[in-house]
């Protein structure tokens, strides 16, 4: 198990979102945990000292390419990009610097996955350079997977069927559990059992994570198998919960576990 760090970017700041609560329809709905006073290189740096690979950086809407330049640039061939990552654009990506772009809303269309486009990212990527986003919000005993910022239903279930279709044509999958990401009030304990359950390739949860007793109900749930993110708990985004150098710790700990 590992500690992924993540670099959320809006209207080009490093931020901290309640992720149920950003809409393009009402953006008074909006609740922002943290505001970074350092760029998004900081945090890069930070991550490239204590050696954490496999890190997300999300732009969560327009505005974010020159932060994400600069975070890719400062810890090369470590992180991964997701935030409007088409076939179109994903190469200059991963020229800049990104080890995996991530993907939901482009292959995840009009409620249901998109198998051209699937393809093409394959085409053009490589199955190695590819993150497909499962993020997801509970409906019932199901969850489904959530795009356009987790805003919009697809009718998409996660599944073993999906997850073993989709696991062959990408090198990861990143699962935000949508309905508690950016609380700080516990994980998603069904989701993480179905998740370390259903996958046969590396997975990265988030959503939830308070301390680091939820880091170890990952790790117990999870069988070791996922690697867990955390935000706004940590120190490093204005949390009060959980010290990111324990998180470090941790990491460190169970990383080949």
């Amino acid at each position: 198990m590992q500690f992924r760090p993540c670099i959320d970017l809006h209207n080009g700041k490093v931020k901290q979102i309640v992720g149920s609560t950003l809409s393009d329809d009402d953006p008074g709905l909006l609740r922002t945990n943290f505001i970074a006073k350092h760029p998004s290189s900081w945090f890069a740096k930070l991550y490239k000292r204590d050696r954490l690979k496999g890190g997300h950086i999300i732009k969560l809407g327009p505005g974010n390419d020159e932060a994400a330049r600069e975070a890719l640039a400062a810890w090369p061939g470590a992180m991964q990009i997701g935030g409007g990552i088409t076939a179109a654009n994903a190469k200059e990506w991963l020229d800049c610097g990104a080890s995996h772009v991530i993907v939901t809303s482009y292959v995840f269309s009009e409620g249901k996955v998109n198998e051209a486009r699937l393809k093409e990212l394959v085409q053009t990527v490589g199955k190695k350079h590819l993150v497909l986003d499962l993020s997801c919000r509970r409906r019932g005993e199901e969850y489904l997977i959530v795009t356009n910022r987790w805003q919009n239903f697809t009718d998409v279930v996660i599944s073993p069927e999906i997850m073993d279709k989709l696991s062959s044509l990408c090198d990861e999958f990143l699962v935000h559990a949508a309905d508690v990401e950016g609380q700080c009030n516990g994980i998603e304990e069904a989701l993480v059992r179905r998740l370390a359950q259903w996958s046969t390739i590396p997975v990265t949860y988030a959503g939830g994570v308070k301390n680091l007793q939820d880091l170890e109900r990952i790790r117990e749930l999870g069988g070791g198998r996922l690697h867990a993110t955390v935000g706004s708990a940590l120190d490093i985004f204005g949390g009060t919960t959980m010290k990111y150098d324990d998180a470090v710790v941790f990491h460190r700990r169970y990383k080949q576990s």
